[in-house]
């Protein structure tokens, strides 16, 4: 076996573009991004898409790729990435992955094998259905989204029946489906490039994008998402932090910039990629 994928992994803001494109113009290969929410075209400062010059000085792929109108799952990611993959080490015997969203690095390196975690959001919101509508209401979205645990989960443990929930809507596919799935084998060797720095280097980079991005027009961007605020894909740092502010005073009314709230939530995910990275690099 002698195609080889790189992976260029590290938390945001920590300087994995830079470093793809560089590998990528040394090795005269491409890049395939695993960033799940670079994926969606009408996405782009709050996302921290690479430049029109970054994209232009190497080939990229799942990068503005489809509207957030027509959400993206990973296991549909997985399928369409590994094809890709075949076709990519048709002509280059190294390519380059890059990315920070753990699940989708998951699903091209080994598959769904490990139950996904939901983002905070998606567990707080099933979190208070619960509260507020009974574990019936969680019970009636099993039975949809997964029949055959509906059929084996214990219906009185509210618990275990968001988990699953959790699974499904995460992953897109059954929780029952999920848990029995090996590790699936791939056709090519896989190395892993970890950027390191400091966590005191990492807090200020990241607050040097955002204060970048503000200044790139982070929040006209925004404004021509909001109509759009309801699609998931949408509940993403850098932007919900302008909903929320519309949303209580009036889209029209000026109000101050919320870039430290983006700075700080940015900073909380950068923890969570820092923890996912201690725990899964070792088995890349």
């Amino acid at each position: 076996m002698n195609n080889r994928l790189i992976l260029i992994l590290g938390p945001t803001a920590s300087g994995k573009t830079a470093q793809a494109i560089q590998l990528a113009q040394q090795l005269k290969t491409e890049i395939v991004s695993c960033d799940s929410r670079q994926f969606y075209s009408e996405m782009d400062i709050g996302v921290a898409r690479p430049s029109a010059e970054e994209l232009a000085s190497i080939p990229h792929h799942f990068i503005a790729c489809r509207s957030v109108h027509k959400p993206y799952n990973v296991f549909t990611f997985e399928q369409d990435a590994l094809r890709l993959l075949d076709s990519l080490f048709q002509r280059h015997e190294t390519v380059i992955a890059v990315g920070g969203s753990g699940l989708y690095i998951e699903a091209l390196c080994h598959g769904i094998s490990v139950l996904p975690d939901p983002t905070p959001e998606l567990r707080e919101m099933l979190q208070q259905k619960l509260r507020n509508e009974g574990v019936e209401s969680l019970r009636i979205m099993l039975r949809t989204l997964d029949p055959d645990y509906y059929v084996q989960v214990d219906l009185a443990n509210g618990v275990r029946i968001q988990r699953a929930l959790e699974v499904c809507l995460t992953a897109g596919k059954p929780y029952s489906q999920l848990v029995s799935q090996p590790r699936q084998p791939r056709p090519f060797n896989i190395e892993t490039i970890v950027i390191e720095r400091s966590r005191d280097e990492l807090r200020e980079r990241i607050n040097r994008r955002v204060d970048q991005m503000i200044a790139d027009g982070l929040e006209e961007e925004a404004r021509r998402l909001y109509p759009l605020r309801h699609l998931t894909v949408l509940n993403t740092v850098g932007y919900k932090e302008f909903f929320t502010l519309w949303d209580s005073h009036g889209f029209s009314t000026p109000t101050p910039s919320p870039a430290d709230a983006i700075k700080l939530n940015t900073w909380h995910y950068a923890k969570k990629q820092l923890t996912w990275l201690k725990k899964r690099v070792p088995q890349l």
